[in-house]
């Protein structure tokens, strides 16, 4: 499900291409991706890494707090913290990583995500503290 102003659809950058990530929804103070599982995902136990969880948390919180609301306008941030908590693991075949900027002020804002799979299963929930970097 698919909440993207195609203005605002940023072509993916190598990281979350390389691992299947997408964006799927992004406006102010909210980002949505999504990355169907694969083999290379998985950890010996076969379960996703937490390493998959952690990097769609940080993501989808980092976008949240980054809408401009102007697609040639784009604001960076680097991640200052990040706390992940593993609640459970995946019954479905998608992860989705919803995030929310919670506060902040002029050069740092706060943040907070989940990440359920398509079944409604909670994976996992983080929290984040991000610092804007200056254009230029």
């Amino acid at each position: 499900m698919s909440e993207l102003d195609p203005a605002f659809d940023e072509p993916p950058y190598a990281f979350p291409t390389h691992i299947g990530m997408r964006m799927t929804g992004w406006k102010q103070s909210w980002a949505r991706f999504e990355m169907p599982l694969q083999p290379f995902h998985m950890n010996r136990h076969d379960n996703p890494h937490g390493g998959v969880h952690a990097s769609l948390l940080d993501t989808v919180m980092g976008y949240a707090g980054c809408w401009t609301g102007d697609p040639e306008v784009r604001q960076m941030a680097l991640t200052l913290s990040l706390n992940v908590m593993y609640l459970s693991r995946p019954k479905g075949t998608l992860l989705i990583g919803e995030g929310r900027q919670t506060g902040g002020g002029r050069s740092t804002f706060f943040a907070e995500a989940q990440v359920s799979d398509n079944t409604g299963e909670l994976i996992a929930t983080g929290t984040g503290v991000f610092r804007y970097r200056k254009s230029g």
